[in-house]
C-alpha cells in the first residue's frame, strides 16, 4: 500500500472539471484507490464520490493506492496532483 498527503492549491478546489480529468487518470492502473478528507473516504475512481467530499482549496487530503501496480499508480496520481490541484 502506498500513501501520501497533498494539499490542493487550486483556489476552486476539486470541481468537476478537474474531478472528472482526476478520476479519468486513477481509471488508468488496475490498484484501487481512494481519497480521505476530514475523516471521509471515497473511491477515487467514481466522479461522484470524488465531488461529494467538496474538497476546497486549503484542504489536506490523503491518497491510498492498494494494488499490483501501487507504485507506478501512485507515483502518477502524485504528479497529477502537483500539475492540475
Amino acid at each position: 500500500m502506498k500513501q501520501f498527503d497533498y494539499t490542493i492549491t487550486d483556489p476552486q478546489g476539486i470541481h468537476a472539471r478537474p474531478a472528472g480529468l482526476l478520476v479519468k487518470e486513477a481509471k488508468k492502473y488496475a490498484s484501487a484507490m481512494s481519497i480521505t478528507k476530514d475523516g471521509k473516504k471515497a473511491n477515487l475512481k467514481t466522479l461522484f464520490a470524488v465531488m461529494g467530499l467538496a474538497v476546497k482549496a486549503g484542504n489536506t487530503v490523503a491518497i491510498t493506492v492498494e494494488g499490483d501496480d501501487e507504485a507506478e499508480a501512485a507515483a502518477a496520481m502524485e504528479a497529477f496532483f502537483k500539475a492540475n490541484l
